[in-house]
């Protein structure tokens, strides 16, 4: 998985953010480095509530966490949630 090789190859601070729609139906991957969830980010936290946006759930490990739903029209505003709650902090 790309996330994976990523986090290996960026280990520090390092976010990986992916929503896709495959048929019409959205899925999101976020991917932390150690030091941000050292910080208190959690992926399962922050893909959960992003999940909301594409009217469905998810959840996860504090470094790694993925979603789906049923609404692929939310997908860019669940991305740029992801990405605010990480860079705000």
């Amino acid at each position: 998985d790309i996330a994976f090789q990523l986090r290996s190859q960026f280990p520090e601070r390092m976010l990986f953010v992916a929503g896709t729609a495959t048929n019409g139906k959205p899925s999101l991957t976020v991917m932390l480095s150690d030091d941000l969830v050292a910080e208190g980010l959690h992926a399962g936290k922050m893909v959960r509530e992003a999940a909301k946006l594409i009217q469905g759930g998810g959840g996860g490990q504090p470094h790694f966490a993925t979603a789906g739903g049923k609404n692929a029209d939310g997908l860019h505003a669940a991305v740029e949630a992801i990405v605010q709650k990480v860079t705000r902090s």
